[in-house]
């Protein structure tokens, strides 16, 4: 255990050099269902891990849905966080035989979660302290699943017990997925934009609207003026159980044997989709609070705690009902068919 809180603590160093929000949100529900880039659609084309509010939906429009007034439970840490954050899934696909297992996730350093993800909420791009958190019906996406180019600024993977320390996307981190046996497992980063033009919610895109200050990754307090408004930096971090898979000829030379949910074996293509839901002004308070020393990882002291247990019980059933492998089953085929693209 005290390994674990030193790395969490080693975390807060390496990764913010002032105070931030880290917490962790355990599983929702996985399926195939996306409310930002196919809203209404049901199945999506791929599996997402979704977690948040027990709200999620098929539909989710800015200005008829609001997530705190709809969920009766969060999967988050902070009780008033309502929002909804997602991903896609990983699949181990048997070089043997091509059939495909959902690689199961663990807790990141220092928390208690059902597979998930760990949240961060970051000031880097603020100047002079001042942030504006978001707005209600805000929403975006980091990464491209349609992409064949690395941007490992915003997008990358941490073959765990590669190097000390834990800042995302350094040196250390790969664009693609790692080409050796990660016997600890595979840490996915996903880095959202830190600069807002101040008054769309949305975009068609879901990503006009807001800007990264500094080349695709960690924020710096120089937001573009056609973006000027620095908002919290969010970003996503997921830890993948790849150890059971350990099969040395399954690695090397260029190859391993993982595949996204969307048929990318090559891991460029990872992305996150972000829907606002804090309750009232709780975020704007804890970004306010995040100066003055208040507000720390996962104990905000402007903020509603419940505890691991409440956060792990709350969980929605799949509403395009189908198997994806929760359980650890195999499948014959991507949930969707997509093909596996090296």
């Amino acid at each position: 255990m005290w390994k674990a809180l030193a790395a969490s603590a080693l975390l807060g160093q390496t990764v913010s050099g002032q105070a931030m929000l880290r917490f962790g949100c355990s599983q929702l529900t996985v399926e195939r269902v996306d409310p930002l880039v196919n809203p209404g659609q049901r199945p999506s084309p791929h599996t997402h891990q979704i977690i948040g509010g027990n709200s999620f939906n098929l539909t989710m429009e800015p200005a008829e849905f609001d997530p705190p007034a709809r969920s009766t439970c969060t999967s988050c840490t902070y009780s008033e966080d309502f929002s909804n954050y997602w991903t896609a899934s990983l699949y181990f696909h048997s070089p043997e035989n091509g059939t495909f297992q959902r690689v199961p996730q663990f807790a990141n350093f220092g928390l208690q979660q059902d597979g998930g993800m760990t949240v961060y909420y970051m000031p880097y791009s603020a100047r002079n302290g001042k942030m504006t958190a978001f707005k209600p019906g805000f929403r975006m996406i980091a990464g491209d699943p349609t992409t064949n180019k690395p941007n490992r600024a915003s997008i990358c993977h941490r073959c765990i017990g590669n190097g000390e320390g834990f800042a995302p996307c350094d040196a250390r981190d790969t664009a693609e997925l790692p080409t050796k046996y990660c016997p600890g497992g595979i840490r996915a980063t996903i880095i959202f934009p830190s600069c807002w033009n101040g008054k769309d919610l949305d975009s068609p895109d879901h990503k006009s609207h807001v800007a990264y200050s500094n080349s695709g990754g960690l924020g710096s307090p120089n937001c573009p003026s056609s973006h000027p408004v620095a908002i919290p930096q969010v970003m996503y971090e997921v830890m993948w159980d790849t150890g059971k898979y350990r099969n040395n000829a399954w690695y090397g030379n260029g190859k391993q044997p993982f595949v996204y949910s969307f048929g990318d074996a090559k891991g460029y293509g990872q992305h996150g989709d972000y829907l606002f839901g804090w309750k009232d002004d709780s975020l704007q308070k804890a970004m306010d609070a995040l100066p003055s020393g208040r507000c720390q990882n996962a104990n905000c002291n402007v903020l509603k705690i419940q505890s691991a247990r409440e956060a792990m019980a709350c969980k929605k059933a799949q509403q395009a009902v189908e198997n994806v492998g929760q359980n650890g089953e195999w499948l014959h085929e991507l949930p969707g068919g997509a093909s596996v693209r090296y």
